[in-house]
């Protein structure tokens, strides 16, 4: 388990954003197409309507420039964009090199995929890049999963949607706002969740759930430990958007109420990368968050991967 040394140079956010493509979907819609209800979806998944449209670069661009502007920065003063995504636009090159463009930044940008863990993945790399030197590091979680569902499937169209999330992350003073992390994968898993090059997603769905709670759980705990807290000293918790019964049941694990959970599935669907920082700045924008308080953010995703971290939101 890392812990991060006591002479690493720390991060905190100073601007963030958030896109969602114009076009929602709802349930209704989809029963038209599919052997399916709204009531059958809420019921099973807590999901009421999704975003779908746009390009990942597209959407990365439109949230990383709000995050950019929010910050009040200078784009080139950006050292490195991290961009979180299983949905590239093309195979080569990484779509963070279009988006690097698009927002008029002259720095290293590279990909990350995790799957639906990847912007933690992505934050921790980009602490990561700025404990090495760094001072501004903008990190970025996008998919686009529609244009990799079939839409005749009820096991997986119900589920997948389009969005993105965008944070400037700024080298400080002192311990900043990691206070500890968690990664994991379980390769051997593949193939629960998969989709080929060129292909659509197939998932085998109550495994996916079983697995997905235990290695969640795991994952938050460890990160936990690294932290020095434990479950009652978290003011709120940020999990991946898939199904609200696979949050409620880690949840109930980790003895965290439902109450300091952030949700926002109900209007995104899940959006893989993009889940955590939609939940988490929707949150923040509701003054669910205030300066000092421990968010435990935790995801999973195809591979099987799962990822964790514990912030004190907006240390300085």
């Amino acid at each position: 388990m890392p812990v991060i040394p006591r002479s690493a140079i720390g991060a905190r956010f100073i601007g963030w954003g958030t896109a969602l493509p114009e076009k929602v979907v709802t349930n209704e819609e989809l029963s038209k197409t599919m052997d399916t209800t709204d009531e059958w979806i809420r019921e099973r998944t807590g999901i009421e309507r999704r975003h779908i449209g746009g390009t990942t670069a597209s959407l990365s661009i439109e949230s990383g420039r709000k995050a950019i502007q929010m910050a009040g920065i200078d784009p080139l003063s950006i050292d490195a964009l991290v961009l979180s995504t299983t949905t590239p636009d093309r195979t080569v090159p990484a779509t963070s090199a279009a988006v690097q463009h698009g927002l008029g930044l002259r720095c290293g940008a590279f990909d990350v995929n995790a799957a639906c863990s990847g912007f933690v993945y992505a934050l921790v790399t980009g602490h990561g890049l700025i404990a090495m030197g760094m001072k501004r590091v903008l990190v970025i979680g996008t998919d686009t999963l529609s244009r990799i569902t079939d839409w005749t499937d009820r096991n997986t169209a119900i589920l997948f949607a389009d969005g993105s999330g965008a944070a400037v992350i700024e080298a400080v003073s002192g311990p900043g706002q990691l206070m500890g992390w968690d990664f994991d994968a379980d390769g051997s898993l593949e193939e629960l969740l998969y989709a080929e090059i060129g292909g659509t997603l197939h998932m085998d769905g109550k495994e996916v759930f079983r697995r997905a709670v235990r290695i969640m759980v795991d994952s938050a705990e460890k990160s936990l430990k690294a932290s020095g807290l434990t479950a009652n000293e978290i003011d709120l918790v940020v999990p991946h958007q898939a199904n609200v019964r696979i949050i409620e049941a880690a949840c109930k694990r980790l003895d965290i109420p439902m109450s300091k959970t952030a949700i926002v599935l109900q209007e995104t669907g899940n959006t893989s990368s993009a889940s955590i920082p939609l939940a988490l700045f929707d949150a923040v924008a509701n003054s669910r968050v205030k300066s000092g308080d421990n968010v435990l953010l935790v995801g999973f995703g195809a591979g099987m991967t799962a990822a964790s971290a514990v912030i004190k939101w907006n240390q300085s």
